[in-house]
């Protein structure tokens, strides 16, 4: 019988991380730092980042700032140019760029809002899947992976539009990963639920937030830390059989 695999080591990959400047996607590309990889990193705002390339490169790795938005797939296109570029190949995508800007009355959401919420979430996902998964099916290798939610699959008032990118996130996984998967290429999604970040705190700072608590098992929000691990999983050789489907990272919050 073959020796069990648990390699969640990284060493000498090349990851990159979209919506890494605050949050869960900050945490990922510091986790994925920690397992080895030279990490490069997007958010839209390149202040962002400053911090953030000194914390990745002091793992012992490299690391590359490509600041833009994922919205725009002409600017998807030249992050992952500058990142073959840079590192020579890539072999894990995290796409974790996504907003939430609004927690409103799905019968007060505007033409605007929905727009955005799908142009960032659902359409961008796409477009760095496509670029990425490119460069993957050429190398014959590669692992992605998308940021989905909870609520990709369980209701909540007021995140309609939330709601429905993320589902199309998981949709869009499923379907990439039967597609890709004779050519090498891994899709995965990772679901959180509820995470202290700065998209979620004025959420969770409301009257919502004690609601939010009782309805997770575990009796308490997650702190990003708690996302990494799951994260260099599904990037590492460790989930080498596993693709097309969701890990789900919620305190419980599916289980009710």
């Amino acid at each position: 019988m073959a020796d069990v695999n648990t390699d969640l080591r990284l060493d000498g990959r090349t990851a990159w991380v979209t919506g890494a400047g605050k949050g869960l996607g900050r945490a990922i590309a510091v986790a994925l730092a920690q397992a080895g990889a030279n990490v490069a990193v997007t958010a839209r705002t390149a202040a962002d980042l400053d911090s953030l390339e000194a914390e990745l490169a002091g793992y012992g790795g490299k690391a590359l700032v490509l600041p833009g938005s994922v919205a725009d797939s002409d600017a998807v296109r030249g992050m992952v140019e500058g990142v073959v570029e840079w590192a020579g190949r890539l072999d894990v995508a995290v796409n974790c760029a996504g907003v939430s800007p609004h927690f409103n009355r799905s019968e007060w959401v505007t033409d605007e809002d929905w727009g955005r919420v799908l142009a960032v979430n659902l359409q961008g996902t796409f477009y760095c899947c496509r670029e990425a998964g490119r460069v993957m099916l050429e190398q014959g290798a590669g692992s992605i992976v998308n940021i989905s939610s909870v609520h990709a699959s369980t209701g909540f008032e007021r995140i309609a539009a939330y709601a429905a990118s993320k589902g199309g996130v998981e949709a869009l996984t499923k379907s990439l990963a039967v597609e890709w998967a004779d050519r090498g290429v891994r899709v995965n999604a990772l679901a959180p639920g509820y995470f202290r970040t700065d998209l979620s705190s004025g959420l969770l700072d409301s009257r919502w937030g004690e609601r939010i608590v009782r309805g997770t098992p575990l009796g308490r929000v997650g702190s990003v830390e708690e996302l990494g691990g799951a994260a260099v999983f599904l990037a590492s050789e460790a989930s080498r059989f596993v693709t097309g489907t969701t890990v789900t990272v919620d305190g419980g919050w599916t289980a009710w």
